[in-house]
């Protein structure tokens, strides 16, 4: 495999196995990977980075990423930002708003990603991080110079048992419906299905009946809403 042979080629490479089921469930299965080699580190080091491996990055990322954290000692988390192959080149991969780090190519201050209290194991882990970040006074930012060519765009191979999880993780960060109703009808229409806008009600009240185990406490999901609410507000103003 590509990981075999640049681990028998670099003595800073270590090549972890994890059987899984087949099945693409977004959050879950892509943490427990993420902490199955997290788990082989030692204390020692300055920048955690989480990187999916459909990722084409520029030869100097990684040097603009430790650029970026070295000017700005509140600097929680950088990235580039994502774009995918379109019929006429390649465009930028447009879901969500440009101070979001997406999924995808994570990198976090040790000192954040400590007290964020990690990556959390559920559908949401990659929006409740930075919203974390900023109740403990981090700051993140999206460098739109580093172009990253994502080559399997998000949400292309999530399947029917995935469809729910997205609305689920609005309950589980404590949300409300009215901020749910308003994500799940601006997806809806950038990716032009009703049919993902309904999957998405339908997670989160299946989650609130069940009453599903939250990943924030409530002065968190407090800070949450107020924070998402401003952001609302200021595209009406």
């Amino acid at each position: 495999s590509v990981i075999e042979a640049f681990s028998a080629k670099h003595d800073f490479i270590t090549l972890v196995n994890k059987q899984s089921s087949e099945a693409h469930l977004p959050g879950t299965k892509i943490i427990q990977a993420f902490y199955q080699g997290f788990d082989t580190l030692d204390d020692n080091y300055d920048i955690i980075c989480k990187f999916d491996a459909d990722l084409i990055f520029p030869e100097n990322y990684l040097e603009r990423l430790a650029h970026h954290f070295n000017q700005n000692k509140k600097l929680g988390l950088v990235s580039g930002v994502c774009y995918i192959q379109k019929k006429d080149g390649w465009a930028l991969e447009d879901l969500t708003g440009k101070d979001h780090i997406r999924g995808a190519l994570k990198a976090y201050r040790k000192e954040c990603f400590l007290e964020i209290g990690k990556l959390k194991t559920s559908m949401g882990w990659d929006t409740v991080d930075e919203l974390l970040a900023k109740y403990y006074g981090w700051t993140f930012f999206a460098d739109d110079a580093l172009h990253v060519k994502h080559l399997k765009p998000t949400g292309s191979t999530y399947n029917k048992t995935a469809k729910y999880l997205q609305g689920q993780a609005m309950y589980k960060m404590r949300l409300g419906f009215p901020l749910t109703l308003i994500t799940a009808l601006k997806l809806g229409y950038k990716k032009k299905s009703l049919g993902f806008f309904f999957n998405y009600l339908v997670g989160y009240f299946e989650a609130y009946f069940y009453r599903t185990e939250r990943i924030v406490t409530k002065d968190q999901g407090k800070f949450i809403r107020k924070l998402r609410w401003k952001g609302v507000l200021n595209k009406f103003i």
